[in-house]
């Protein structure tokens, strides 16, 4: 977890040190854990159980550390599960801090959905970034009854889907 000197942490394992320098002493941290004291969390993968797990943990810190400062999210992802994705988008609608988004690269899919729940007004869009939206997509298989229960809930899903970024856009 951040400011977790600890390199067997699967979120700081392999991550790029950096050197903080205070008047008298130094010393090295991961690259994740320098960017969380300046209240910056990075989404830049796939999103599933262990992102979404990583940055629900990291906002949950930042809003208990101080939940009147802004907490700021970059993006570079391609999406990847809604659930998971949901988890991160729930956390950041129910923060009392602000949560201004960056897109850096790439807001597909699910990341498109985070980027929509952050502060309106926060949201931006590097001059080389993009945002992707599509339908749901599903691998349905089994007996026919599996098979329509799996549509009926990815169509839910993507009900809702719709319903956040109507909402997110003020569009209808």
């Amino acid at each position: 977890m951040p400011y977790n000197d600890d390199d067997s942490s699967p979120t700081t394992a392999g991550a790029p040190k950096v050197l903080i320098q205070k008047i008298k002493d130094a010393r090295e941290v991961d690259l994740p854990s320098r960017l969380l004291m300046d209240r910056i969390v990075y989404l830049g993968t796939e999103i599933d159980n262990l992102c979404a797990n990583n940055i629900v943990q990291q906002l949950l810190h930042l809003q208990l550390e101080d939940a009147a400062k802004p907490i700021t999210l970059y993006i570079n992802s391609p999406g990847g599960s809604i659930v998971d994705g949901m988890a991160i988008y729930d956390v950041i609608r129910r923060s009392k801090a602000p949560v201004h988004a960056v897109v850096a690269g790439m807001a597909a899919s699910m990341g498109a959905v985070i980027l929509s729940g952050c502060t309106k007004g926060e949201r931006a869009i590097l001059p080389h970034g993009e945002v992707l939206l599509h339908q749901p997509l599903g691998g349905a298989r089994g007996q026919a009854t599996d098979v329509e229960i799996q549509a009926r809930e990815i169509k839910k899903m993507k009900e809702t889907l719709i319903d956040i970024l109507v909402e997110a856009t003020s569009k209808n």
